[in-house]
């Protein structure tokens, strides 16, 4: 039997993946807050087949030093990239730390909306104090804390997707009436810090619940659509892999390739001159020709479901990926494109969910739903 193909996803924010990065960046540093910036580079992504983009974010400054000292929202930027492209999925990195679950599900709701269907959550954690002063909260301490923040946020965020039953809204002129009031559930969600109840402001998605992507650790595996899932080595990566309990699950890579001009290693070399780009244990880490990351993933390939990856610096990296590494993967049917008119769940093969509110009579009141635009 044939293996399923991978599917690809890319880091987009700032200008890359190394701390000095702008540096070496095709614009100049005052364009990369722009829309123009992120367009482009959207589109670049789009056409190159990646399935996913992700956005980082967090409240904090993105650098310290000489380095950018800012960044525009990232479910701002999710929908100006959503506006902007027509198969791309758009995944914001969102903490409940400290922000209020209920706007997050209601930002998250409102981008699968704006989408079409192709909107997705990277989970977040504010782990640093000077979070907490920025939200003029008390700090949440420890690993502990900061986790069950992330899994009662995204329990709430989740039961307020369900909040509306698909079939809610009548939109009836002839009766006077916009929704059906018994399809609509308070979710009385009550937690060790908070309760919230509902239900939710925004019509339910249309992918029902956005894809939900979480570092391993953060939440519980089963509440995850895909784990990212890193390591020193391939075993490693294979081992969190099979140890996961969510549907999918994506290998997180760094990457840093020869360009025409320059190795990988002068290219870091030259970076590292103003800013270290610290090894992390949670991600693989690819420095070399395009061929030998062709190489890594094909031996991924079947082991894990798609990858995410982070470049050494968008503008020069991207290209790369673009002209020799995924057409390749393609033509050897290592990895995927998303066809058009697909929502993100069913490029990555999820089945869309019925709100769990969703009762054996309105389920089959409900009329089936294909998983396309």
């Amino acid at each position: 039997m044939p293996r399923p193909a991978l599917r690809l996803a890319v880091e987009l924010d700032g200008d890359g993946a190394h701390p000095a990065a702008w540096r070496r960046a095709a614009h100049s540093p005052g364009e990369l807050l722009t829309p123009r910036r992120l367009a482009r580079v959207a589109a670049v992504a789009e056409n190159a087949g990646f399935t996913l983009v992700t956005l980082d974010d967090s409240i904090l400054p993105p650098g310290s030093g000489a380095g950018p000292a800012g960044r525009i929202g990232a479910v701002e930027r999710a929908a100006f990239v959503a506006a902007s492209t027509r198969v791309l999925g758009v995944a914001p990195v969102l903490a409940t730390t400290y922000a209020e679950p209920f706007h997050v599900s209601s930002q998250l709701a409102s981008l699968d909306h704006v989408s079409a269907g192709r909107a997705g959550w990277v989970v977040g954690v504010e782990a640093d104090s000077a979070a907490a002063r920025a939200w003029g909260r008390p700090p949440v301490e420890g690993p502990e804390a900061t986790a069950r923040e992330a899994r009662d946020g995204l329990r709430v965020v989740r039961d307020l997707w369900d909040s509306w039953e698909d079939d809610a809204v009548i939109r009836s002129v002839a009766t006077s009436r916009y929704l059906d009031r018994s399809r609509l559930h308070s979710i009385d969600f009550t937690g060790e810090t908070y309760s919230v109840k509902g239900p939710s402001i925004v019509p339910r998605p249309p992918q029902g619940r956005p894809v939900v992507l979480a570092r391993q650790g953060i939440v519980p595996n089963e509440l995850a659509d895909v784990a990212l899932v890193g390591g020193g080595g391939v075993a490693e990566v294979v081992a969190a892999a099979d140890g996961s309990a969510s549907p999918r699950v994506f290998a997180e890579i760094e990457v840093a390739l020869d360009t025409a001009h320059e190795t990988a290693r002068e290219r870091i070399a030259d970076l590292e001159r103003y800013a270290e780009w610290t090894a992390r244990p949670d991600r693989l880490r690819y420095a070399g020709p395009a061929a030998g990351l062709v190489a890594l993933l094909t031996e991924l390939h079947g082991r894990v479901d798609g990858v995410r990856l982070r470049p050494l610096v968008l503008d020069e990296d991207l290209a790369v990926l673009s002209r020799l590494v995924l057409p390749e993967l393609f033509v050897r049917r290592v990895a995927a494109r998303p066809l058009p008119g697909t929502t993100l769940r069913a490029s990555l093969g999820l089945p869309r969910p019925l709100s769990r509110f969703t009762t054996a009579d309105s389920a089959a009141a409900t009329p089936v739903r294909e998983e396309t635009r």
